[in-house]
C-alpha cells in the first residue's frame, strides 16, 4: 500500500514527461492502486512503477503490462497503450483513461468477459502460469515458508491430485473487482502487471476469492452470484477444473493473506477451504 507521502504528484516526473513531449496538465492522483503511483490527466493515465518489491503471488511487471496493452488494443478489454519510458530508474507507462467505476454487480458479465479473454492466444514472452495441484502446492509452500506462524496453514494442505492444464491461454492473473472497470455498459480489465500464459481456472479463482471480494467490494459473493458466474462462463470444462482445484486455490490465498498479515481475509479463505474439501462418506 502506498503511503500518503507517495500519493502526491511528483513535479520532477511531469517535467521529465514534458521533455519527452508529454505536457500533461493538472494531473490528478487516482486512488486505489496498491503497488504503483497512478495519475489522470485529461483522457490519459500515467503510471509510475516504484522499485520492485518481491511479491510471492502477484508480479508488478511494466514490460508485461505494456505488451498486453499493445496486443489487446482495439478489443475493448483493456485501455489503449500510448507510450512508455523510464525516469530515475523507474518505469512509466501512459495509456488511455477509461471513465467508469470498479465492478460491483453482475457476475455473469465478468464470466463472459473472462471467457473472451481466455480465447486470446498467449504471448511467447509471458511466463508460464501455475497449473495443477502440484504446482499450486509448491507455490503455497513457498509462500508459507516466508510467513511467521505458517506451520498451522501448512497442515491444512488439500489431498488428491489434479493434473496440469493441457493447453494454456492468456490470463490476466489478477481480475479482482478493483481491476474490473464498468464503463459505457461494458467491462474492461485494467492493471495488467501480472498476465501469464496459464490455466484459465486461475482467473476464475482470483475473481471468486472471498478475500479479494471482501477487500475490493466489501462483501463476499453469495452462492447465487457464484452459480451465476459459473453458468455464464462459456467453457464448462474450465469451470469444472476450477471446482476440482478449488481447495488448492483457497489454501494458496489463505497463505498469501497470512504473508500480508491480513488475518480477517485469511479467515475467509480458510472457511471456504473447509467447505470445499470433500467430505468423508
Amino acid at each position: 500500500m502506498l503511503t500518503p507521502e507517495q500519493t502526491q504528484t511528483d513535479p520532477a516526473l511531469f517535467r521529465h514527461l514534458a521533455r519527452q513531449g508529454w505536457s500533461l496538465l493538472e494531473p490528478t492522483q487516482l486512488l486505489g492502486g496498491r503497488s504503483n503511483h497512478v495519475w489522470k490527466s485529461g483522457d490519459l493515465v500515467v503510471k509510475l512503477y516504484p522499485a520492485r518489491r518481491s511479491n510471492p503471488l502477484f508480479a508488478n511487471d511494466p514490460i508485461r503490462e505494456r505488451e498486453v496493452l499493445k496486443a489487446l488494443g482495439g478489443t475493448g478489454m483493456a485501455p489503449r497503450y500510448i507510450a512508455h519510458g523510464s525516469w530515475e530508474n523507474q518505469d512509466w507507462l501512459i495509456y488511455s483513461h477509461l471513465a467508469g467505476a470498479p465492478w460491483q454487480e453482475d457476475t455473469a458479465h465478468v464470466a463472459r468477459l473472462l471467457g473472451i479473454l481466455h480465447d486470446q492466444a498467449g504471448f511467447d514472452d509471458l511466463p508460464k502460469g501455475c497449473s495443477g495441484s502440484r504446482a499450486l502446492e509448491a507455490q503455497t509452500v513457498t509462500i508459507l515458508q516466508e510467513c511467521p506462524g505458517g506451520k498451522a496453514l501448512m497442515d491444512c494442505k488439500p489431498i488428491g491430485l489434479v493434473p496440469a492444464v493441457a493447453q494454456t491461454c492468456l490470463i490476466h492473473g489478477d481480475p479482482v473487482p478493483g481491476n474490473l472497470l464498468a464503463h459505457d455498459g461494458t467491462l474492461a480489465l485494467i492493471d495488467w502487471q501480472c498476465p501469464q500464459n496459464g490455466d484459465p481456472a486461475e482467473d476464475l479463482a482470483m475473481f471468486l476469492s472471498p478475500a479479494m471480494q471482501s477487500l475490493y467490494r466489501g462483501n463476499v459473493l453469495t452462492r447465487d452470484e457464484e452459480a451465476q458466474f459459473a453458468a455464464a462462463y462459456p467453457d464448462h470444462r474450465v469451470v469444472a477444473r476450477y471446482y476440482a482445484l478449488k481447495p488448492w486455490f483457497h489454501w494458496r490465498m489463505a497463505a498469501y493473506c497470512c504473508w500480508r498479515g491480513d488475518l480477517d481475509a485469511m479467515g475467509l479463505e480458510m472457511a471456504a477451504l473447509q467447505s470445499s474439501k470433500p467430505r468423508a462418506a
